[in-house]
């Protein structure tokens, strides 16, 4: 919704096809243009399918953020490697499979933005996220190799790592630990500004990235944490 109503067209990929035409239509219903494509980044073919789906209804894919994710909140000798298998998939595969069907483009064009979406686990650890924060941690790292890689496309790629934030993924988090309540009163004396993450909170520095005030900046890691992280 935030990129749309900076001028945005917004192709909607997500799992659920229901929830990601909920958001499109949001998005047009306020006079914006969105489609909404079906698509599980686990899945090569799926990720090819999806891009060609959006480039044919809104054009060349200039700004891709990606911002999928699960997670489950447990100690790592209690997981299991089916687990790890599913949370590589998600949170590390799916976010190579996405830079690898955009790019071409993007470097033919000259031109590009990416934003992914790691996370503060990704910076210090996290307790009960270990594969999680192991994704995380890889996705930053690739995201600067491919900074690298790309600057001289005119491609810049950055970092926006969230703390704790109120989403269906903490929701489901927060289950997992057994304790909910004192998970999320943990997480707030941890925090400086000493409240959980909102959605909100989030686009405005996802958009900057995306946007032509970051032209010069590429490689960059920035946490919307709450001062969760204080990183020089």
């Amino acid at each position: 919704m935030r990129f749309a109503r900076a001028g945005a067209a917004v192709g909607v990929l997500d799992l659920n096809p229901e929830a990601g035409e909920r958001v499109a239509a949001q998005i047009r219903d306020a006079g914006g243009r969105a489609l909404a494509v079906r698509c599980d980044i686990t899945d090569r073919s799926s990720v090819d399918a999806a891009v060609a789906a959006v480039e044919q209804g809104l054009g060349p894919v200039d700004v891709l953020v990606n911002n999928a994710g699960w997670d489950v909140f447990r100690p790592f000798v209690k997981t299991e490697p089916a687990q790890w298998e599913r949370l590589i998939a998600i949170n590390l595969t799916g976010a190579l499979h996405m830079h690898h069907a955009v790019l071409p483009g993007m470097v033919a064009r000259k031109r590009g933005r990416i934003v992914n979406i790691a996370s503060d686990a990704a910076r210090v650890g996290s307790s009960g996220e270990a594969v999680y924060a192991a994704c995380k941690g890889g996705l930053v790292s690739f995201s600067k190799t491919i900074a690298r890689e790309h600057a001289r496309h005119g491609i810049t790629v950055n970092v926006v790592c969230p703390g704790p934030t109120e989403t269906a993924l903490f929701e489901d988090y927060k289950q997992g630990a057994g304790n909910p309540e004192k998970l999320v009163e943990a997480f707030t004396r941890s925090i400086p500004l000493g409240r959980i993450g909102q959605p909100d909170d989030l686009p405005g520095a996802v958009l900057f990235f995306a946007g032509d005030d970051a032209a010069f900046i590429t490689g960059q890691v920035l946490s919307v944490s709450g001062g969760l992280t204080m990183n020089g």
